[in-house]
């Protein structure tokens, strides 16, 4: 007990002496929450709730939402890569913008909509003609 509390005011001391390691640690909650926002954004209803108590439907539940943040993360990923193509975007680009690049954003989703498919066709991310 009494080197538990030894290595936790040893921590205590690092975190508060040394900058970096506070700003890792914050950036890693922020990381963490944001995610925790995802979670409850997909899985929204019943505020986020499982809608029953059997242990199978839990863990099935369970295994949905993270394939389907995976997929988030994964379509975000081709989206990133897509714009950073482009030469123009990627000079303007300070280290700070670069820093602040994550695959973590959901804000171009629509829970409610219909969504058209085509398993035969590769899906094109002409985000740049869209945008001009």
């Amino acid at each position: 007990m009494e080197l538990g509390r030894a290595v936790r005011t040893i921590f205590i001391c690092n975190y508060l002496e040394y900058i970096n390691l506070r700003k890792e640690i914050h950036e890693g909650l922020n990381v963490i929450e944001l995610w925790n926002r995802i979670n409850d954004f997909i899985f929204f209803r019943k505020g986020g709730e499982f809608s029953n108590n059997r242990r199978l439907s839990q863990e099935l539940s369970m295994l949905c939402l993270h394939l389907l943040q995976n997929c988030l993360v994964y379509f975000n990923t081709l989206i990133i890569q897509e714009i950073l193509q482009n030469t123009d975007l990627l000079e303007k680009m300070t280290p700070e913008d670069f820093r602040r690049l994550n695959t973590l954003f959901y804000n171009y989703i629509n829970l409610y909509g219909i969504f058209l498919l085509n398993m035969y066709k590769r899906f094109s991310f002409d985000i740049m003609n869209k945008a001009a």
